[in-house]
Formats: structure tokens, C-alpha cells, sequence
């Protein structure tokens, strides 16, 4: 869980993923998604919070029915696709869900 102090010290990155979303063209509900899962993975470092915000957001979509591939996400997030790839997946288990088997 974290604190609405964490919603403030990390405001930049919570507007990254909007500005990914609108890239994406994901609705309001996958970046919100998004931006409680970075929230509640904030890393210590600002390199990994750029990963961590593009594998949120990718959660995110995926969360909310919006699905987009890890390339497109990455393009819209300016990582690579594997920063993605190995983060997803432990990002939506703690929030709860089971990522898909494909």
C-alpha cells in the first residue's frame, strides 16, 4: 500500500504514465490500474521507476481488458521491451491477480 505522500514525491512518473496512456490510447481505468501498481512498487532509483512505470502500465492495460504488446508499451514509455518483461508479471501477482499463461 503507500501513502498519498508517495502520490506526491512521485507525481512526474504518474504523469509519464498518463502520457503513456494517451500515447496508448488506454481509458481511464488501466491508468489507474497503472498508477496504484507503480505506487506500490516505487523503486529507490529513477532508472528503475522508468521500468517500473512502463511494466504498471502494461499490468495495467492488461487489468483492464486494454490489452497492448510490450513493444508498443515500451515505445511509448522509452524502454526496452525486456524492462517490461521482467517486471510485469511479479508487479500484478502483489496486486493480486494471476498473469495469464500465454
Amino acid at each position: 500500500m503507500y501513502s498519498a505522500r508517495d502520490r506526491v514525491d512521485n507525481e512526474e512518473w504518474l504523469q509519464r504514465i498518463e502520457a503513456g496512456g494517451d500515447r496508448l490510447e488506454l481509458g481511464s481505468e488501466a491508468r489507474s490500474y497503472a498508477s496504484d501498481m507503480f505506487l506500490s512498487h516505487v523503486p529507490d532509483t529513477d532508472r528503475s521507476k522508468r521500468a517500473v512505470a512502463a511494466a504498471s502500465l502494461y499490468a495495467g492495460a492488461l487489468i483492464a481488458g486494454e490489452e497492448r504488446s510490450q513493444s508498443r508499451v515500451a515505445e511509448a514509455m522509452d524502454v526496452t521491451r525486456l524492462s517490461i518483461q521482467q517486471r510485469w508479471k511479479d508487479i500484478l501477482e502483489d496486486a493480486g491477480f494471476r498473469p495469464p499463461t500465454w
